[in-house]
């Protein structure tokens, strides 16, 4: 177990790094959003490229691990949606920002860093392909939740065209392709543009908790939830056991694919939904709770889980 704690707890570290530098550093969010720019538009790109560049195309083609995947994160949304919408009797607009809580996982800033340095490369694949259509999916939910909350006249079309817009410039999703098109077609970069590459991809994930933490740090006052102990349950604990359920029911996955599955399953709820709810004037300050509360909690479920899989328990 002491070795799994440290393996976790630099993560975390980071992460609080950024957040005492947030709270106690009195500069301007300019900066934050140079880090952040790097961090989604460099780092992370050119860490799921050349992982996936270097890959058999035949690994790629992995349809049914995506289905069972993007799935249960859709119905982890949909659990959470359901519970704020009609328990909770909140806006449709307010019930998204809560699913999101309740099912969009940290995937890009903590995603890459926790699965590589918990499983090794091999979990690159993986963790780059729920990234890819976890994000996808919640580009198609988010705006046209949020739609229908704000309008009784949605235009279908420009809708639809923000959605294909949002998901075909996206950074990572482009990366992902990119990734994938150059291991078809065997492309080897240069020396100097592969080596550039690999400067990009190890600063990928200590650059991408630092400005988590800050984000957290820099997040305006915050108001308790008491919805929030069921959003992270559902979160932590209950997303990540279905995507576990899931993978052994269809079967046939390298014990590797549903280790990084699970694990990019129990990572805590994304800055990003804070981002969001200030995006569209819904669950604002509480949805930075979530994020701050989620994060920690993680602290105690993330090192299980991996003592779990480390020991064979969950996974053999």
């Amino acid at each position: 177990m002491l070795n799994v704690v440290n393996l976790a707890m630099p993560f975390f570290l980071l992460i609080f790094l950024g957040f005492v530098s947030g709270r106690g550093a009195k500069l301007s969010r300019d900066g934050l959003a140079w880090m952040n720019f790097f961090v989604v538009y460099l780092a992370l790109p050119a860490l799921f490229f050349q992982l996936l560049s270097e890959t058999p195309l035949e690994e790629l083609a992995t349809f049914d691990f995506v289905a069972a995947t993007t799935f249960s994160t859709f119905a982890m949304f949909a659990v959470a949606y359901s519970f704020a919408r009609f328990i909770l009797r909140g806006s449709i607009g307010e019930a998204t920002v809560q699913a999101l809580v309740g099912s969009y996982s940290n995937i890009g800033y903590m995603g890459p860093g926790v699965t590589l340095a918990v499983l090794g490369a091999g979990a690159a694949v993986p963790t780059a392909l729920i990234l890819c259509f976890d994000t996808i999916l919640l580009f198609i939910l988010v705006p046209m939740m949020m739609s229908i909350g704000g309008s009784q006249n949605i235009k279908v079309g420009p809708l639809a065209f923000e959605i294909f817009k949002k998901i075909v410039t996206h950074p990572f999703i482009l990366a992902v392709f990119a990734g994938i098109l150059a291991a078809a077609v065997e492309f080897k970069p240069p020396v100097a543009i592969d080596q550039t590459i690999s400067f990009l991809r190890q600063a990928a994930a200590p650059c991408a908790l630092f400005a988590m933490g800050v984000t957290i740090a820099l997040q305006p006052s915050r108001r308790t939830a008491k919805e929030l102990p069921i959003l992270l349950l559902i979160k932590l604990v209950v997303h990540p056991v279905l995507v576990f359920v899931l993978l052994e029911w269809i079967g046939g996955f390298d014990s590797l694919w549903i280790s990084t599955a699970v694990l990019m399953a129990a990572l805590p709820p994304a800055a990003n939904v804070y981002v969001l709810a200030q995006h569209y004037s819904a669950y604002v300050e509480r949805a930075s709770t979530a994020v701050l509360y989620g994060t920690l909690a993680s602290v105690l479920t993330l090192p299980t889980l991996i003592y779990l899989i480390q020991s064979g328990i969950l996974v053999p």
